[in-house]
């Protein structure tokens, strides 16, 4: 048994060494990957992050001008950023 064992592991081994030989005499004459796929997920990626963005800031609008009707919006703090900033030409908005 231990023989017959012994037999299959070398004819796995000897067929993976054939396999991995004809396939490195292939692989300069294959077709190069495609990018297509990675630039639509970045692209979807990229545009989702757009529109969420524009969500946002209009919810904080409209928020904001129901509770100060008729007054011009202050900019929106970042979300992501908790560091110090200043807005060049107004004030900084209050901390929420």
């Amino acid at each position: 048994m231990a023989s017959y064992l012994w037999r299959k592991y070398a004819d796995y081994l000897y067929t993976k060494w054939e396999k991995t030989f004809l396939w490195d005499m292939v692989e300069p004459y294959r077709r190069p990957k495609s990018f297509t796929p990675l630039v639509t997920i970045y692209m979807a990626a990229f545009y989702s992050g757009v529109i969420g963005a524009a969500i946002t800031e209009q919810l904080y609008k409209e928020k904001y001008w129901e509770e100060h009707p008729g007054k011009a919006v202050p900019l929106m703090r970042p979300k992501f950023y908790g560091g110090p900033w200043r807005v060049m030409g107004g004030n900084e908005p209050p901390s929420e």
